[in-house]
């Protein structure tokens, strides 16, 4: 086992907004133990996702200062990189899962990656998907997130 986990898009935006309540404090904590264990992953995808949302989706946008300081960090995690052949996979990925073409991509740099979790909010806590299970790490705020 890897113990790699790759982080979708949403937790890395919790992290960052502190209008997000609790998930804001869940958000940290979790990516605080995946950076002190190395056990990180993300995407291409998720950073330019992540990049876009702290500018203009949130409730109060971050500065692009604040954007490229938060990128920086990341930024030295493992990277998957997307390519046109993993456009072709996450198509057959959303095919065979009826997924959103978005969280297909997701899902195939997790099994790219090697990774035997997947934070999302955005799919089925509990979720497999091959080797990776899908874990919301807001699910339930009393148990542990790991």
């Amino acid at each position: 086992m890897s113990g790699k986990c790759f982080v979708d898009t949403n937790v890395l935006v919790y992290a960052q907004d502190r209008t997000a309540g609790v998930k804001y404090d869940v958000a940290r904590q979790l990516l605080r133990e995946l950076w002190e264990s190395r056990q990180g992953v993300l995407s291409t995808q998720v950073i330019q996702e992540f990049c876009a949302t702290l500018l203009r989706k949130i409730p109060r946008p971050l500065d692009y200062g604040a954007v490229v300081e938060a990128l920086d960090d990341y930024i030295r995690w493992e990277m998957v990189v997307n390519t046109p052949q993993a456009a072709l996979e996450a198509l057959r990925l959303q095919q065979r899962h009826q997924l959103s073409f978005w969280d297909a991509l997701i899902v195939r740099s997790a099994q790219v990656a090697g990774a035997e979790v997947l934070y999302s909010e955005d799919m089925s806590h509990g979720q497999r998907y091959g080797s990776v299970r899908v874990i919301n790490p807001f699910f339930d705020h009393s148990t542990s997130i790991a």
